[in-house]
């Protein structure tokens, strides 16, 4: 694999951005715009009913993070010029045709001049409604994908997916694309049209009940994802209508070159713009906070188990490097796996590790003044110690308060539902993670591997877009980056 410098091929191109005041979406921007000022245009789609409010969810949602401290250092009093010249926010949604753009004009002009289609919109949740999530993260890659190839000077559309596609099929797992009706168990009769049809009838049926609200809505969709998705072997909704955008843009591409990207756990920035920068919590994110609060006494996961995850930076510069490789190139479809379970494997005792020795030195100071002492941790490292410890800790318990309750006439029946309500949480959360606490799947990443290689023999670029997680000493990451940046964001 052989292309010219990255930075040189940003110069002057035009690049739409889905999900553009998304974690990821954001950092590639101002990547973009840090390393190549003369980048011709950035349209960033953005959910907004019109193009004042699309700029104004850009500016709240993006330039008013500290992730452009960088950017309003170098421009100072000139950002706000910039930033007009080389960014054009745009009210859309993806989940329509076209786009759902409603300008004629800018839609004329956007589809002349754009090179590069970036989609980075959908939705992560892991149980989110069904409905939802095929429209965004299935129908809505489709409808990029059709925008793309109208595009008279498309030169590739890069497509960011998840390695979690895979499911929990243990053991290496290439970076190889899924086809139109495979499923991951073998389950034959996989169509997309006809899912989208099964949500249809479903919200018909449900809305038909006198008693229906929105809550009860909510919850038959949500659980009609979780069905189809396990019905064809995937674990949750946002993995399984992920699989199904990926089978849609494969199935459809056409001549359209075609990079996904399949990133692993993204954790905050490793080096740039600066080290630590994150927005959102993450699966470890949660753990390493609750234990930092002293509210989580026990972790569940295998301690022999290798945690796949990657600096956001890292993602980016995957993501702009591989634009660069693959423009022009007709007809192709590269994936690259974004991670480090094979190249620089993290291990769970290392989170252990880290979140001790950082919150011994560093306690967490409750509003009252206090440090929160925090202790070593006890780990379960099975879903059956995990239900004998919730049993006997909590389950118990609450039987006794719900005898108590019922013998004082209803006197603790608040105390007695708001524990039932956190318990009956904390299962649905462990359910819904299970399949990455006890993960056995390494993510080959050789397709990656060739594209370093290849940014390495450009010498100076290397340095400017790195990803290769191999330069990450694992301990020092998350007890002087991550971790720290964790705590900062929970103080903003």
């Amino acid at each position: 694999m052989e292309f010219g410098s990255i930075v040189d091929f940003l110069e002057n191109k035009v690049i739409l951005i889905t999900g553009a005041t998304g974690f990821l979406a954001k950092i590639f921007v101002e990547k973009i715009l840090r390393v190549q000022p003369n980048v011709k245009k950035l349209y960033l789609l953005v959910r907004a009913p019109d193009a004042t409010a699309a700029l104004q969810r850009f500016n709240t949602e993006a330039v008013a993070k500290d992730l452009f401290k960088v950017l309003k250092e170098k421009h100072g009093t000139n950002l706000q010029k910039f930033l007009s010249e080389k960014v054009t926010p745009v009210a859309g949604d993806i989940t329509f045709e076209d786009l759902g753009l409603q300008d004629p004009s800018l839609k004329v002009e956007m589809l002349r001049d754009i090179d590069v289609v970036v989609n980075i919109a959908a939705t992560t949740n892991f149980d989110e409604r069904y409905d939802v999530a095929l429209a965004l993260n299935t129908y809505g890659a489709k409808y990029v994908l059709n925008f793309a190839k109208k595009c008279a000077n498309i030169k590739l559309l890069l497509h960011v997916s998840t390695a979690y596609v895979s499911g929990e099929k243990p053991g290496l797992i290439l970076e190889t694309p899924y086809y139109l009706g495979e499923s991951l168990n073998g389950t034959s009769g996989l169509d997309i049209d006809e899912e989208r049809k099964i949500v249809q009838e479903k919200l018909k049926e449900v809305k038909s009940d006198q008693n229906a609200n929105d809550n009860s809505i909510k919850i038959a969709m949500k659980k009609l994802g979780m069905e189809r998705s396990n019905h064809y072997g995937w674990p949750n909704t946002y993995v399984f209508t992920k699989a199904l955008g990926e089978m849609i843009i494969g199935h459809l591409k056409g001549d359209v070159p075609v990079v996904i990207i399949r990133p692993t756990i993204v954790t905050s920035t490793y080096k740039e713009p600066f080290p630590g920068w994150v927005e959102g919590i993450r699966t470890i994110d949660s753990l390493v906070l609750g234990y930092g609060k002293g509210k989580l006494t026990c972790f569940l996961g295998d301690p022999e188990a290798v945690y796949d995850v990657v600096p956001a930076d890292m993602v980016v510069n995957t993501m702009i490097a591989s634009i660069a490789a693959h423009a022009n190139q007709t007809s192709c479809e590269t994936i690259y796996h974004v991670g480090s379970s094979v190249s620089n494997p993290f291990q769970f005792t290392t989170i252990q590790r880290c979140g001790y020795l950082y919150f011994t030195e560093h306690p967490w100071i409750e509003k009252d003044g206090k440090a929160v002492i925090v202790g070593e941790v006890k780990v379960l490292n099975s879903m059956v110690s995990f239900h004998r410890y919730i049993a006997l800790r909590y389950l118990l318990p609450l039987q006794v308060l719900q005898f108590v309750n019922f013998i004082s006439c209803q006197a603790f029946a608040g105390t007695y539902k708001n524990l039932k309500r956190k318990i009956t949480f904390v299962l649905r959360l462990v359910d819904l993670y299970k399949p990455y606490l006890f993960t056995k799947c390494f993510y080959d990443d050789m397709n990656t591997e060739k594209l370093r290689i290849a940014v390495r023999k450009m010498g100076d670029e290397e340095n400017i877009f790195y990803f290769d997680p191999r330069i990450l000493n694992w301990a020092d990451y998350f007890q002087k980056i991550h971790i720290p940046g964790l705590r900062h964001r929970e103080f903003k």
